[in-house]
């Protein structure tokens, strides 16, 4: 790679374009290019209209938005519920990318939603659903959330953190699909940011879904589920040496 290293970072369900700041901000100290991209109904797009708004809209809207701003050779980098749309943007514009990054993303199997991934249970009651730290039928997201996102957070960091999520939405649709297709990610140069103490997505389940988005690298940080906030630094340190990579 030769020039300036190129970044698009798109968050996950429930969060916006905002928790990238501190990472965006720590790579832009590295000279690096950074676009940082919303989903319909989230963080600078939180008040627009997503009624109908499936995968396919919302691939287009992301891609329209990278090649506007000039980028190209681009080091794509997901968080959480965007490990399902990553796969989609390389397969429709394989040329503008060069690397995927899958910061704690999930991988639904084909068939299955997001929804049905996490299933109804607590973690590791059942083997084929992910599962919530806490009985989801007793405990509410206000109990869970705090586990969930901010288990490695001060009691300061916590609340400012919660008082920020949770007003942004992923298009339903999007949320609900089922046709998830990894088949043509065998050879596609991508790295998955393994995060050791997530609280949502537990370790065993991040291996298993890098195994299924077939990466052909696997980087741990000693950070919960919201690294890009908690590690921004040690994120950023990882992804310019992922953007390094052939």
């Amino acid at each position: 790679m030769t020039g300036q290293p190129a970044f698009a970072l798109l968050h996950g369900g429930g969060q916006g374009s905002w928790v990238w700041e501190h990472t965006a901000r720590a790579l832009l100290g590295f000279s690096a290019r950074v676009l940082v991209l919303d989903v319909p109904g989230c963080g600078t797009k939180r008040e627009r209209d997503t009624i109908g708004l499936g995968v396919d809209d919302v691939a287009d809207e992301l891609l329209d938005e990278m090649t506007s701003a000039g980028l190209s050779d681009i080091v794509l980098v997901g968080h959480s519920q965007a490990g399902t749309m990553l796969p989609v943007l390389w397969q429709r514009n394989p040329a503008l990318f060069r690397r995927l990054v899958y910061v704690s993303c999930c991988a639904p199997l084909p068939g299955q939603s997001v929804l049905d991934m996490m299933g109804r249970g607590r973690h590791g009651e059942n083997p084929d659903e992910v599962g919530w730290p806490l009985d989801p039928d007793k405990h509410g997201g206000d109990e869970q959330q705090p586990l969930m996102f901010c288990n490695d957070m001060d009691e300061r960091e916590t609340r400012d953190f919660l008082a920020r999520l949770g007003r942004d939405n992923w298009p339903m649709p999007v949320t609900l699909a089922t046709h998830w297709d990894y088949d043509h990610l065998r050879g596609v140069p991508s790295s998955y940011v393994l995060c050791e103490r997530d609280g949502i997505l537990p370790p065993v389940w991040q291996e298993r879904f890098a195994k299924r988005l077939q990466v052909d690298r696997i980087v741990h940080i000693d950070a919960g589920h919201q690294a890009m906030n908690t590690q921004p630094a040690r994120l950023a340190e990882i992804l310019l040496t992922e953007a390094s990579l052939s």
